[in-house]
């Protein structure tokens, strides 16, 4: 039996493991000592590491067949320090045979609401996008040169039943006015394991695949579908720029970039079958 390694255990990589536990030997590696019990519960060993400590890793040296890299980059700087840790660490014993890590579609920075593929070149321009952008190069680098098959998931918004921007919409914060609203991706969050999941079983050598829905949605009318299928109030519409002097600068980077993403790739290569294919099929 082969074994994983998931490194960046929370929400999504839980919904992974049931459907990864009855092919694979589970291995997680957490930071909080505390997560142990729960994941041994779900039929993972834990290892105690921390991203940012290079030295702590060297327990995971060797341990797997095959690494789910879902950590997300430390919160300041330009370069992603937890991935390069990370690789150095896989790299002291015999390497994995194949490494997914999930990314995030804002590695394409603003596209004017333009379709994007897999090969439209990267435009990130905030650094958390940057970080994005350093572990995916460092991902890629160090797959080419080892022999590993790493592919990357470029995902957008995850969305699920308590993933909902609920607090949002009863706060009653603005979106923008639909002439100038930004396009945004979605996908389900158990539509993302399952695509993990495919990606494991057909993904190809330094490949790159959107995980997305089917939906063409612009971000205003995400917000009106969430309140009209919760009875609350639609949020306000505003023009943009009193909007980004509303919100916070995080939730601005989310509003102000537009973009469509294609998932042909991820159909056709992957597999994939939606059981959310739109927002509206998943919020009854």
């Amino acid at each position: 039996m082969k074994s994983i390694l998931i490194v960046g255990c929370g929400d999504v990589a839980m919904r992974t493991i049931p459907l990864l536990r009855p092919n694979y030997r589970l291995y997680a590696l957490i930071r909080d000592s505390s997560r142990a019990p729960a994941l041994r519960a779900a039929g993972v060993t834990p290892i105690l590491g921390d991203m940012d400590k290079r030295r702590s890793l060297q327990r995971i040296a060797g341990i797997a067949d095959i690494v789910l890299h879902l950590a997300p980059p430390p919160n300041s700087g330009m370069h992603d320090s937890r991935t390069r840790n990370l690789l150095a660490a896989l790299s002291i014993s015999t390497l994995p045979k194949q490494l997914v890590y999930i990314s995030t579609s804002g590695v394409y920075g603003d596209q004017g609401g333009a379709w994007v593929s897999e090969t439209t070149p990267l435009a990130a321009h905030n650094p958390r996008a940057l970080r994005r952008v350093d572990a995916e190069q460092q991902v890629r680098a160090w797959a080419a040169d080892n022999g590993v098959r790493a592919s990357i998931l470029r995902v957008p918004g995850i969305y699920a039943h308590d993933r909902l921007p609920l607090d949002r919409l009863r706060a009653g914060a603005p979106a923008i006015v639909a002439s100038e609203d930004s396009y945004s991706n979605h996908i389900h969050a158990d539509d993302l394991a399952r695509i993990i999941l495919a990606t494991l079983r057909h993904g190809l050598a330094n490949r790159v695949y959107h995980s997305t829905d089917d939906d063409e949605m612009k971000m205003g009318d995400y917000f009106d579908a969430v309140a009209d299928a919760f009875h609350l109030p639609r949020p306000p519409r505003l023009p943009r720029a009193q909007v980004q002097a509303q919100v916070s600068p995080m939730m601005w980077s989310f509003m102000n970039e537009s973009r469509r993403l294609s998932n042909m790739r991820m159909k056709q290569e992957l597999k994939v079958r939606l059981l959310y294919p739109t927002v509206s099929a998943a919020l009854p």
